[in-house]
């Protein structure tokens, strides 16, 4: 009935329908990976869980707003999508360097973080191609509304990533079992000083 009254079946919607799955999806899975399979979310992941909440959010009002504003919608959204992405960029860039190991995501295909980093790439791409369809007036336009989105939401990972505490130091004894949550890897004892 929604999809009926609000026109949300063409094609000018598309990009924004996508986004709003991506974003439910990533919330969804998310949630699962802390409940259903029991894994503590790091700080990381923690900040990247919000960062895909909020623009779910965003994206459900204008689904329900009836208005049909959806490239308006897909750039309020971006804001709150863009840090996510440095985050999850960061993230896999951590575990990739050796200074994490994580546990492995959904059906394991690959470490929570590139889930989270793929996602996001996903999600943030869907939400600027609709927002590309947004007729800003003013100096800025479009494209300028769009780059200060990014901007504002790469400030906000900086912020967000300065102000996470850091991980432990590595352990001197071998992990128990498998990552429940991001952590430093074992490297196993340290050669003796000739």
């Amino acid at each position: 009935m929604l999809l009926a009254q609000t026109g949300a079946g063409t094609q000018e919607a598309l990009w924004f329908w996508i986004a709003l799955l991506i974003a439910a999806g990533g919330t969804g899975g998310s949630l699962w990976l802390s409940l259903g399979k029991k894994l503590k979310a790091c700080p990381l992941c923690f900040y990247q869980r919000s960062f895909v909440i909020a623009p779910l959010g965003v994206l459900l009002l204008g689904a329900l707003s009836g208005t049909g504003q959806w490239d308006l919608f897909a750039l309020l959204a971006l804001p709150a999508a863009t840090p996510g992405l440095a985050i999850a960029v960061f993230h896999v860039y951590l575990e990739l360097s050796g200074k994490l190991e994580c546990p492995p995501g959904a059906l394991n295909l690959g470490s929570v973080p590139k889930q989270s980093c793929l996602m996001f790439v996903l999600l943030t791409a869907a939400l600027v191609l609709q927002a590309l369809g947004a007729e800003v007036p003013g100096a800025l336009g479009t494209g300028g509304l769009i780059a200060i989105a990014v901007l504002f939401g790469v400030l906000l990972a900086a912020g967000s990533v300065a102000a996470t505490p850091g991980p432990p130091p590595p352990p001197k004894e071998p992990y128990p079992g498998p990552p429940e949550t991001c952590r430093p890897p074992y490297r196993g004892s340290e050669p003796a000083a000739a």
